[in-house]
């Protein structure tokens, strides 16, 4: 394929693409997926509109990344976004709110009562809608032998994405990078739930070998026992983690204990508010401490110089803010290293 005419050091195009950059899916090595959904989030909503909010902001981000420093060349391609999705989700926030109003009993009225089974009900089918509708966008690029990526949307959009990944790959490990584990069961009784997201992938899909908590440092009792139980899961908290770094161990040694839990193949999930708060400051869950940005991109560079290979990933819970661009730009550069990471050693053409 004839390389294409692309300036990455010049006035980078709004073509509606990540990046700007003028490939179809068909002809990159890589391609991002979107899902612009947040109906289950617990807290402030508003990460349905993240993608659109990290390719208006990708237009900005530098292409040299020095520990990868030509892989978008192979090719970084944007599937259309499915605003039906969005429409949907919108649509279901409010029947949402009403479900969490009952379980936390905070201004909820009988009415709401009366109506909680067919508004729990809706809220699920619709998630479960959305769930297949990004397996099947997942399941198609992978099968076409493409890196595929995810920018949600809350962390349910994971879900079926992870699922199509493990089918296709088997044997994977998830570096699961958050500020909480996840691993909570039907939450607020909604079944796919952004809180559940991980408990749903150990319950259901039988090829995820390991995941690998980094940075998390919120959990419930139950989570917390969840964890320390089951043998696929093993944590690197915040907590132990900055402990360790007080008594003078460096971040390069932990890396190697991260790294040494991983298996070949590493889906990387990756929610925004699983670093410090000021990279995010307009997140759903604001939760202090947290992994700063040159440790999430160092961690990632050793992953991929370590042998392993990066084979999906999603980027979740970016809340864009009308007048700080804060969220939006981190995150837009955080997608472009992790494409990077994803692309250094994979074995495909260069097309720009």
């Amino acid at each position: 394929m004839e390389n294409k005419i692309f300036d990455p050091n010049g006035v980078i195009p709004d073509n509606g693409n990540y990046f700007g950059i003028p490939l179809s899916p068909d002809e990159a090595a890589l391609v991002l997926i979107s899902a612009p959904w947040d109906t289950t989030v617990s807290q402030r909503a508003g990460s349905s509109y993240a993608p659109d909010a990290i390719i208006e902001a990708s237009r900005k981000v530098d292409f040299f990344e020095p520990m990868a420093p030509y892989s978008w060349r192979k090719g970084i391609a944007t599937v259309p976004i499915d605003y039906t999705l969005q429409d949907m989700s919108h649509r279901m926030r409010s029947d949402a709110e009403r479900v969490i109003k009952v379980h936390d009993d905070i201004g909820s009225f009988a009415f709401d009562h009366l109506v909680y089974e067919r508004r729990l009900r809706r809220v699920n089918e619709a998630t479960e809608q959305m769930v297949d509708n990004i397996y099947n966008q997942s399941k198609e690029w992978l099968s076409k032998g493409k890196i595929v990526g995810l920018v949600g949307g809350d962390q349910s959009t994971a879900y079926g994405h992870i699922k199509a990944v493990a089918e296709h790959h088997e044997n994977i490990g998830i570096l699961h990078i958050d500020s909480g584990l996840d691993l909570r069961g039907g939450y607020h009784g909604f079944t796919l739930s952004s809180d559940s997201v991980m408990f749903n992938v150990l319950r259901d899909i039988k090829s995820v070998d390991k995941l690998v908590g980094v940075g998390v440092r919120a959990f419930t009792p139950a989570e917390w026992e969840m964890a320390i139980n089951d043998p696929r899961i093993k944590l690197f908290t915040g907590q132990q983690m900055w402990a360790q770094h007080f008594e003078g161990v460096n971040w390069s040694s932990i890396c190697d204990d991260i790294i040494a839990e991983l298996p070949d193949k590493v889906y990387v999930s990756l929610d925004i508010d699983g670093l410090t708060i000021e990279c995010s400051p307009h997140t759903g869950t604001l939760v202090a401490g947290g992994l700063r940005f040159p440790e999430v991109v160092y961690l990632l560079g050793r992953i991929v110089d370590s042998g392993r290979s990066i084979v999906g990933f999603d980027l979740t819970e970016v809340v864009p803010d009308l007048e700080d661009k804060t969220d939006a730009a981190v995150a837009s550069r955080l997608l472009y290293n992790i494409c990077s990471m994803a692309l250094k050693h994979h074995d495909a053409p260069e097309v720009l």
